[in-house]
């Protein structure tokens, strides 16, 4: 099993998005949602959901950080951050610094544990924070924060995390990391020489000073507050696999998508949250912007029309073999919602050929306006299956206005797909609603 750095963790761990997808014939067409109508699953203000905290504790070099790369790899579709307890190093003085191996950096001490539950107070309340950026050759905290979002996942990662009752009382699930003696140490020297340009020597006498002690003093006794102990580190994929199982099981307990059976959750990828980084990104070129952005919709277009009905058939392959598979749904039509709407057109013509679009324009008024202007639909649009295009869902009244010019023109509800890029809130409707959310 290879083992990964911090950085490399908190790199995989960027913050994404989430991919839903939603029916809506289930739901009342009366407008969007409320600020108390929304659901929530805890009870802070503003209806904001707590993330789900995860401590991963154990000695130095016992594979932590590669644990908590397995964990964010198999959790791909929520968005996770990753807090190092190694960022809230104190800065030595001038002082400390000339006599620097005999500082012991594995005491509870050296950690500035009142900024580290300071950061996660805001976190957990929904606020962006500045994560302090540590340097172990000059052993002080660089001018260069690392900007940390609020997510669904928060991953804590520290030799003694599990040593202060407060981080503990912080957390949802405790892990911690039991590795072997003689493997930490090894790694210890190939990491501290490797990545922190230490002398072998010079690691050596500090573990033998302070590393060792530290974690029969410190360390091996936090074992008892763990939830869940990983023998063998990384190299045991069984527990991993069981961690994440049982992350997803919470996480899910107030999911959207059970809240509101037409929702659909699209699987986020890596390759799908670069693309969010790129088109949100201000420095991003109007070339490269239309592009990505272009990608992502004809995603949102490609499981659009994953959910129309097909019907079984039967095809002779050029080999001569019967091969029984499923023929495309004819009637259907794409509805943009004027002008934002159209930017989805050429990916829908791109998945459909020769589709017929039809047109609708509102005028907006104010946060509440929704004036119909204009609207130029195919005639026989109540036999047809529509997906309606808008890439972006604010309020939510356009939508309300489209949806429901569509009912009046006796399309079922049922037959109604919106297809939207990024949303902010949700409709009572019952149309079928697939979204970045």
């Amino acid at each position: 099993m290879g083992s990964y750095s911090t950085s490399e963790v908190l790199n995989a761990a960027a913050v994404g998005v989430h991919h839903p997808a939603l029916r809506l014939h289930e739901l009342d067409l009366k407008g969007s949602m409320s600020a108390e109508e929304l659901p929530t699953t805890s009870g802070l203000e503003n209806g904001h959901q707590a993330p789900f905290v995860i401590g991963v504790a154990g000695g130095a070099s016992s594979g932590k950080s590669t644990v908590c790369k397995m964990i964010i790899d198999q959790l791909c579709d929520q968005r996770v951050v990753v807090v190092t307890q190694e960022s809230f190093y104190y800065g030595l003085s001038d002082e400390e610094l000339v006599h620097v191996h005999d500082y012991n950096f594995d005491h509870p001490d050296a950690f500035d544990t009142d900024l580290l539950l300071s950061c996660m107070e805001k976190l957990k309340h929904g606020k962006a924070v500045d994560i302090p950026s540590y340097d172990f050759k000059t052993h002080k905290s660089i001018s260069c924060a690392r900007k940390v979002n609020p997510s669904d996942v928060i991953i804590l990662e520290g030799i003694l995390l599990f040593h202060d009752s407060r981080v503990r009382d912080l957390m949802n699930m405790k892990i911690f990391v039991d590795t072997d003696a003689d493997v930490r140490l090894t790694r210890r020297i190939r990491r501290d020489t490797i990545e922190k340009g230490r002398d072998i020597i010079a690691v050596l006498d500090q573990y033998s000073k302070f590393v060792k002690t530290a974690f029969e003093d410190f360390i091996l006794p936090t074992k008892k507050y763990a939830d869940i102990i990983i023998p063998r580190g990384a190299d045991n994929s069984v527990a991993i696999d069981l961690i994440v199982q049982h992350i997803r099981t919470k996480l899910g307990q107030n999911d959207l998508c059970k809240i509101h059976p037409n929702l659909y959750v699209i699987q986020t990828t890596y390759q799908i949250r670069g693309m969010h980084t790129i088109i949100r990104d201000a420095a991003t070129t109007t070339h490269d912007f239309i592009f990505y952005a272009d990608r992502l919709i004809r995603l949102v277009v490609e499981h659009g029309l994953g959910h129309l009905p097909f019907r079984e058939k039967q095809v002779i392959t050029p080999t001569g073999s019967v091969y029984t598979g499923v023929d495309f749904s004819k009637s259907l039509c794409g509805i943009s919602v004027i002008r934002s709407g159209e930017s989805m057109e050429n990916a829908l013509r791109a998945c459909c050929k020769g589709i017929k679009i039809g047109k609708i324009l509102i005028h907006r008024e104010g946060d509440d306006g929704k004036q119909l202007i204009y609207h130029n639909l195919p005639k026989d649009i109540a036999k047809r299956h529509v997906l309606l295009l808008d890439p972006i869902l604010g309020t939510g009244n356009s939508a309300v206005q489209a949806i429901s010019l569509l009912l009046e023109k006796r399309v079922q509800e049922a037959n109604i797909i919106f297809l939207n890029l990024i949303s902010v809130c949700l409709l009572k409707s019952g149309v079928s609603f697939f979204s970045f959310i």
